[in-house]
């Protein structure tokens, strides 16, 4: 009976100490929060009946990657590693197995996160459903595809560390700092890379092309950047992925929709008063006009096909058709954005703060390169824009989706 007794015992304080391992329910919401605060849906998710199970294929330079099941199967997923493990893989990019991670994963960034929101990270994610889901192997050309040249990377490009509060600077300056340099890994998009795919990080967040867009400047630049931006209107932009200056297209639409919509008030505006602050970190590039034919080509396209909902002055209508003078995306250096949307249209992000939608033609079949090579260097250098030359060889690279 004394060792039944002890048996039952024994069986009741490990439920008990396994009951205390659990995750609480608040710690799971929040981990919830900073999965959405770091968009891991929207590189996870290939299947939206399976969130987070991986196989969705990332295109990079280098060639392709597929990004890896997070869901808690023990065989596929990461059901059987360990909290060490998990904080490891995320903060320095190496697997349970020894093996490094490559950067579009981004574990630089990730670096950044204390220890204690990557686990609660974990929590969320383990309360996901599991699914059977192998990865599939990286498609690199050679010989990137070999894991182990990325320990040379790391020694010359992965800078490991928490983020460093400024004291300075108020509270949600420094969570807004926590979150882009972070978990938001906002410069992974927006900030220019190196021939090894390394941030430059003298240039963080000037504009960077990635995925046939161009994710643009998010410093103090005053054409091309956020200078003329307010605070609530970063906000709003983040949360509703529209304002009067502009719309959310493309991968920033994806962004908008799967994270920062979902965000809490506090951390959106945080993010708006931490971009706000930042300085230009390089110069705006020095602009010569197009010459007068040119314009008056493009004004012709202009007044056809754009006019009726854009207006004679660019002016649109405020968060229905974005404003055209000032804007700072149409100012870029790089035109990839504005030719995407002029080539294949583009329509307005809805969210629960703005579920209304808008939708602008494309115009790939109607105009020749020369044509919108035309309208677009108009829209650029219209009513006080001015920005680079676009030619008819980047037009045509842009219709074939290079």
């Amino acid at each position: 009976m004394r060792m039944i007794l002890a048996v039952v015992a024994l069986c009741s304080a490990v439920a008990s100490a396994a009951r205390a391992a659990e995750p609480s329910p608040e710690l799971i919401a929040y981990g919830k929060a900073l999965v959405e605060a770091g968009d891991c849906a929207g590189c996870h998710t290939a299947d939206p009946a399976k969130p987070f199970a991986g196989g969705k294929r990332i295109d990079t330079p280098f060639g392709a990657i597929y990004a890896p099941n997070l869901t808690p199967d023990r065989d596929t997923g990461i059901g059987a590693w360990t909290d060490a493990d998990f904080t490891r893989a995320v903060r320095t990019g190496i697997a349970p197995d020894g093996s490094n991670y490559y950067p579009a994963f981004p574990y630089p960034y990730f670096t950044k996160v204390t220890k204690d929101d990557t686990l609660a990270i974990r929590a969320y994610l383990g309360t996901l459903a599991p699914v059977a889901s192998r990865n599939k192997p990286p498609e690199l050309r050679w010989p990137l595809g070999y894991r182990g040249l990325m320990r040379v990377w790391n020694a010359m490009y992965f800078k490991p560390g928490l983020f460093e509060p400024d004291q300075s600077q108020s509270a949600a300056w420094n969570r807004g700092g926590y979150l882009v340099t972070g978990l938001g890994h906002c410069g992974s998009c927006h900030t220019p890379k190196n021939y090894f795919g390394a941030d430059k990080t003298a240039q963080a967040l000037s504009g960077n092309e990635v995925g046939g867009w161009y994710a643009p400047r998010l410093d103090g630049a005053a054409r091309t950047g956020l200078k003329s931006w307010s605070v609530e209107d970063i906000t709003e932009y983040l949360q509703s992925g529209r304002n009067v200056k502009s719309h959310a297209d493309g991968l920033m639409a994806e962004v908008v929709v799967g994270s920062t919509s979902k965000m809490s008030d506090a951390d959106v505006r945080a993010i708006a008063e931490y971009l706000k602050s930042l300085p230009p970190s390089r110069r705006e590039t020095i602009v010569t006009p197009p010459d007068e034919a040119e314009m008056k080509a493009g004004q012709a396209v202009y007044a056809k096909l754009c006019i009726a909902c854009h207006e004679a002055d660019g002016s649109g209508a405020p968060r229905i058709y974005p404003p055209l003078p000032g804007n700072a995306l149409l100012q870029s250096v790089n035109p990839s954005s504005s030719l995407r949307i002029i080539l294949d249209g583009a329509h307005t992000v809805t969210t629960p703060r703005a579920p209304n939608s808008g939708e602008m033609p494309g115009y790939a079949k109607q105009l020749s390169d020369e044509e919108i090579a035309a309208v677009t260097n108009y829209i650029r250098n219209s009513w006080g824009n001015a920005a680079p030359l676009v030619t008819t060889a980047q037009v045509a690279k842009a219709r074939k989706g290079d």
